[in-house]
């Protein structure tokens, strides 16, 4: 897939319509210029959410009432569609060739896989964080699992609730099990496809990474089950069941769900170590590209294409070592755009691609 036309109007401080090239493309301009509003709109473009703000409505530009940002996507030398999201105060609008589409339908039309400074929590962040970049990558490469994480979503909110009000109200231990049974059957079907895609899609990974590209330490990585050594993971599904019997009172004292994938990690290590604890700002930010690359790989492997690739202030995170074997890595595989403020990444590295100069939101190329 290529991204061939970006257009936005009130979105940010963006505005107007640019063409890009099939391979790299950089936007370069000072600081607060709105490079990386132009790369958040093609992330929004292709997944009906921003990177930077949970609230989509957050980028329309201050005293508008709506935003919008429409692309041409060509599929095939033959197909070429038109992706639409309309931003509103109260809602969101998408729409593929002029045609209002639900967002199972949507999403999948276009994938882009995101590196930035926020996307680091992944290796140093929280398990919530990597659990997000697993369930990301699983949802690019069959888009209706979506509804598999709503649903276990849910779940656990339903849960949680009947544990909370257990706790309020001083519920004995036998009526709360009654209640909650139907939402552990439910759970233990939602959880067991998770646990299985989770597991699945750090295999594919693990079997596409490229684990020294950028220096002598070796990455790796293993999902991490909350019920390790708790019995017999290869037989999740009557394990899970098991132990939400098991933990119910502990559950109860608590006031939520304490058992489920909501709980496990992937556990990332170079040369052994634990990166989280131990590694240096320059090893985490390689693990997290080298992760980023994979989960392009398997992309590509699986529906035959490649996603976009959006690096955000590439040299703040990179040097320029890096960033020329990165480069070359992805020379004849991506579309890349990256956002730089600096002239020195222009001159070495602005002519392998088509550059854009931003000045007050506006997007020219030279």
């Amino acid at each position: 897939m290529r991204l061939e036309t970006l257009e936005t109007h009130n979105f940010r401080n963006t505005e107007g319509q640019i063409s890009f090239d099939d391979g790299l493309n950089v936007f370069s301009g000072e600081n607060g210029a709105g490079k990386t509003n132009w790369i958040e709109a093609i992330a929004v473009l292709a997944s009906a959410r921003a990177f930077r703000t949970s609230r989509l409505q957050e980028t329309i530009k201050f005293g508008e009432k709506e935003a919008q940002i429409a692309g041409n996507v060509r599929e095939s030398p033959e197909i070429v569609r038109e992706l639409r999201v309309a931003i509103t105060g109260s809602s969101k609008i998408l729409s593929i060739n002029g045609k209002r589409e639900t967002a199972g339908n949507y999403l999948g039309q276009l994938h882009a896989i995101v590196f930035n400074a926020d996307e680091l929590e992944i290796v140093r962040g929280q398990p919530d964080e990597r659990r997000r970049f697993l369930d990301a990558g699983i949802v690019g490469l069959h888009p209706p699992f979506s509804r598999v994480f709503a649903d276990y979503a849910r779940i656990i909110k339903q849960k949680n609730a009947l544990l909370q009000k257990a706790q309020d109200e001083s519920v004995k231990i036998d009526k709360i099990s009654e209640s909650l049974e139907p939402w552990n059957q439910q759970l233990i079907v939602a959880a067991t496809k998770i646990h299985k895609a989770r597991l699945r899609f750090v295999e594919r990974i693990n079997e596409v990474l490229e684990k020294k590209l950028f220096g002598r330490e070796e990455l790796s990585i293993r999902y991490a089950s909350s019920l390790e050594e708790k019995g017999d993971l290869a037989d999740f599904e009557n394990l899970l069941a098991e132990r939400l019997q098991l933990r119910i009172q502990a559950e109860m004292a608590a006031g939520y769900s304490l058992i489920g994938p909501h709980r496990d990690d992937l556990e990332i290590k170079f040369d052994g170590h634990d990166l989280r604890k131990f590694g240096s700002a320059g090893q985490q930010r390689s693990a997290l590209l080298l992760l980023q690359l994979a989960n392009i790989a398997v992309f590509h492997a699986t529906r035959g294409e490649y996603p976009l690739f959006l690096i955000d202030d590439i040299d703040a995170e990179l040097d320029y070592k890096r960033i020329g074997k990165l480069l070359d890595f992805l020379e004849g595989k991506t579309q890349t755009f990256v956002t730089t403020s600096k002239e020195s990444f222009v001159d070495r590295f602005g002519h392998l691609g088509k550059l854009f100069r931003v000045t007050g939101g506006e997007a020219k190329s030279n």
